[in-house]
């Protein structure tokens, strides 16, 4: 066998080995490298979109905490005025409470003075009636009234 003759068999056998490849190996390559492009494709466009959703969520998530932190803010506000209102009406009610006391007290004050009065008036007229009764039995002796004064203011 010549060298010729062997490298046209080898030429045809890497012929057939080609159109062999080409016809059954290699299609169902390209299928695979093609599917696997469209996966990657795929991937890389949900991807693309769950990041547009993150973002949107992002925003979403913002806007809301931006919500709840104004609402939190005003409630904040409202309790705090609503406490102050609160304060204010105590002290109200205490201040009208206490005039109400003082009020009474003073009432109380003016009763028992007067009481005291009437009490320190009858025990004048009784000490007059009494001082006038001893004056009357005893004869009239300006030293013995004196006297009788003096012992009468001792008694009260």
């Amino acid at each position: 066998m010549s060298i010729t003759f062997t490298l046209i068999i080898q030429m045809i056998v890497f012929l057939i080995l080609v159109w062999f490849t080409m016809k059954f190996v290699w299609p169902p390559i390209v299928a695979a490298l093609d599917e696997r492009a469209n996966k990657i494709r795929e991937g890389l466009s949900a991807a693309d979109t769950a990041k547009a959703e993150l973002a949107i969520a992002n925003k979403r998530v913002e806007e809301q905490l931006s919500s709840a932190r104004t609402d939190a803010a005003e409630r904040l506000a409202n309790a705090e005025r609503l406490a102050q209102q609160m304060i204010e009406e105590a002290k109200s009610r205490a201040s009208e409470e206490a005039a109400k006391i003082v009020a009474q007290a003073r009432t109380e004050a003016e009763q028992e003075a007067t009481k005291a009065r009437e009490t320190l008036r009858e025990q004048v007229a009784v000490l007059a009636v009494r001082g006038a009764e001893q004056i009357l039995r005893r004869e009239v002796d300006p030293r013995a009234h004196a006297d009788l004064l003096n012992q009468l203011k001792a008694e009260f």
